[in-house]
């Protein structure tokens, strides 16, 4: 009877009524608060924490990194599944799997103990050198912007927030901490703005981190018109937004942080402090409204977190489980990339291959606690070396001559020590050590049948990619990537990742790295590419990559025919139902994306040659067909008019491209867009 009385008493207070809806325990908690308490809970406490209200029963908010696996560093150096890192998840270009990735990662999250994930990070790729690309998605706003938002509602639908991080042009690690980011605002629209808008939008993110840069003269925490204009008053975000760690270092005015809507500094108190918020507020320089929309904020996302909540009435966490590790597995089996296969090479048949040399840097190197804030510590990781010696285990010899062996595979690549892949800084090359490029040089002239597998971001190949048959690009591929690599070799699973970034042949093909004033720049960078990001350059100065956007080879065949459009002209009330057949002529069960991209014939301003509009992922068995359909709407045509200040679309006509990458083109259709 005492324990139903006590129920009752805590269920007459509204914000801790359980059955009370958000907005009212939200505003309720919040008449509650001292301007004292409010202005304790827009600082963080230690690394993690944000700081509690006794007096309310308020404790704290626990964050931790990051975005591939829980990091050691911010959960008590717990041992946790190290996923697929970002570039290679994106690689998959499988919606659905990046779903199930946020749902194991936001139960891995639930099981230590902590409310928030520091993550996905979903900066564009805007040079092959930043030192955090591996942790990013694409250079392409619309395979970017479906990615981020499977990640954000896989997490939070375990009532983990998802942090999507770092908000906007983050896409250099050099003066990280000062650069100011000079971009047009059209660049911003079409490029930079599009997977955060729609991590809001549809997906409903529950925070974001502001970036430490400066953009257009302002630095990320303090820029009102990306939190409070574009964020909160367009997109509709209804969560907090937090500073990345440190990035208030250089804002002296607090009142800057509050009116723009930064709720949150972290990792403690350096412009919120408590006498520098009061002053301010004193001398009128920001309003009760400002300052409690931010407090609400960071309230409601509490509540959505089940911060006052039962346990038991919350998602089960679980931790290095058979189905976490299992879905790492197989992100590393759809990420790889088979960037080449000369008279056909692989798959290996393990019936035929008596002996294998396995050799390189990285054949037997561990990533999984590298890279600053990624870092995450496996139970185990199963490295290249490994995988394949087990896969090979009383089957196949493993050696070390390359003279002697029937294949050699040689893992190179990049690691997360400075100055490679990691925080803090950017590669100082796009190409392999000369160390690496002389050893390929030394083993493909010893044994022509050469399996090169790469680890890191983006590399270079120029020097030496005629000389091998066979190229994987493996990127980071998590603690399970031995085992998949050595699936993937042998043919136990046919390699279906494809680019989700162009890869040049030199440094010198990107206009971003045409002089110093674009990359890395002194105190500005100037975006002058403008829209022209990647394959669009590339596209528009019919410059030929070394391997292109969307590019990735398969053991097996498809073939695309048939494509048909049900109109030859829409408006503004209709849709574009475009479909096609794609089969699988081979001999393997294999996946294809199928990519459409769309066209403006003529336009009143400069637009680029073709734009990823759609894509999907198909898998079929030998000799099966399907019939793939997309559906395509007025405002996949849009662009950002600088003068107007808004998206528009032009009558004219457009060209459906259909290809299995942005320079393979298989089938083409033509519609008329007319705005009456």
């Amino acid at each position: 009877m005492e324990k139903r009385n006590n129920k009752n008493v805590k269920n007459n207070i509204p914000f801790m009524n359980t059955s009370a809806e958000i907005e009212n325990k939200v505003n309720d908690l919040l008449k509650k608060l001292t301007l004292e308490e409010k202005f304790k809970l827009l600082a963080g406490k230690q690394l993690w924490f944000t700081k509690p209200i006794k007096r309310l029963g308020i404790p704290s908010l626990k964050m931790t990194d990051g975005p591939h696996g829980i990091a050691p560093h911010s959960s008590n150096n717990m041992e946790c599944t190290y996923f697929p890192t970002g570039i290679c998840r994106a690689s998959t270009w499988n919606v659905d799997l990046s779903r199930e990735f946020g749902e194991a990662l936001g139960r891995e999250v639930r099981d230590i103990g902590s409310h928030i994930l520091l993550g996905p990070a979903i900066n564009i790729i805007r040079t092959p050198l930043c030192g955090r690309n591996f942790e990013y998605q694409t250079e392409d706003p619309y395979l970017n912007s479906r990615l981020a938002e499977a990640v954000v509602k896989g997490i939070q639908s375990q009532r983990v927030a998802a942090c999507v991080k770092h908000y906007v042009c983050n896409n250099q690690e050099t003066n990280r901490f000062k650069v100011n980011a000079i971009v047009s605002e059209r660049a911003l629209e079409e490029i930079y703005f599009p997977a955060f808008k729609a991590a809001v939008v549809n997906s409903d993110a529950w925070s974001f981190m502001s970036c430490y840069n400066k953009v257009n003269g302002k630095y990320g925490s303090e820029n009102e018109y990306l939190i409070y204009k574009k964020l909160i008053n367009e997109w509709h975000f209804r969560g907090f937004v937090v500073s990345d760690w440190g990035a208030t270092q250089f804002i002296s005015k607090p009142e800057n942080c509050i009116n723009a809507r930064l709720s949150l500094e972290m990792p403690r108190a350096k412009v919120y402090k408590k006498n520098l918020l009061l002053e301010a507020y004193e001398e009128g320089r920001f309003t009760d409204e400002a300052l409690n929309d931010n407090v609400k904020r960071l309230l409601r996302v509490m509540f959505l977190v089940g911060l006052f909540e039962n346990e038991s009435s919350l998602p089960k966490g679980e931790r290095n489980t058979k189905r976490n590790q299992g879905i790492a597995r197989r992100i590393a089996e759809e990420g790889m990339v088979l960037l080449k296969n000369e008279s056909n090479l692989l798959p290996l048949n393990s019936d035929k291959i008596k002996k294998i040399a396995i050799m390189g840097p990285n054949m037997d190197k561990k990533f999984g606690e590298g890279g600053g804030s990624s870092q995450v510590k496996p139970p185990y990781e199963i490295t290249p070396y490994l995988g394949i010696k087990q896969f090979c285990a009383n089957k196949i010899e493993i050696i070390n001559n390359p003279e002697d062996a029937d294949v050699v595979i040689a893992v190179m690549g990049y690691d997360h020590e400075l100055g490679n892949d990691a925080e803090s800084v950017d590669r100082k090359r796009y190409e392999l050590p000369n160390e690496q490029v002389d050893l390929i040089l030394e083993i493909s002239e010893k044994n022509s049948n050469v399996i090169i597998v790469l680890i890191g971001g983006l590399i270079g190949m120029s020097d030496w990619v005629d000389k091998v048959p066979a190229i994987i690009m493996a990127w980071y591929p998590g603690m399970e990537g031995g085992t998949a690599l050595a699936n993937i070799i042998f043919g136990k699973i046919n390699p279906s990742g494809k680019l989700p970034v162009t890869l040049p042949k030199t440094l010198s093909d990107y206009k971003v790295h045409e002089s110093n004033r674009t990359y890395p720049g002194n105190d500005d960078v100037y975006y002058e590419e403008g829209i022209f990001i990647g394959y669009r350059y590339f596209d528009k100065y019919d410059i030929n990559p070394l391997f292109p956007f969307g590019y990735g080879l398969s053991y097996t065949n498809f073939n695309y025919y048939n494509l048909e459009i049900d109109k030859q002209k829409i408006t503004k009330k209709d849709s574009l139902l475009v479909s096609l057949n794609i089969k699988n002529e081979g001999n393997y069960y294999g996946g294809e994306i199928v990519q459409l991209y769309i066209q403006d014939k003529e336009a009143s301003v400069e637009r680029p040659i073709k734009e990823l509009k759609g894509f999907k992922k198909i898998f079929l068995q030998p000799k099966e067909e399907k019939i793939v359909n997309f559906r395509i709407n007025w405002k996949d045509l849009t662009f950002f008019d600088d003068n107007l200040k808004k998206w528009i679309v032009e009558d004219g006509e457009f060209i459906i491209l259909i290809g299995t990458s942005s320079r393979d083109i298989k089938l083409r259709s033509k519609f008329e867009f007319k705005e009456k």
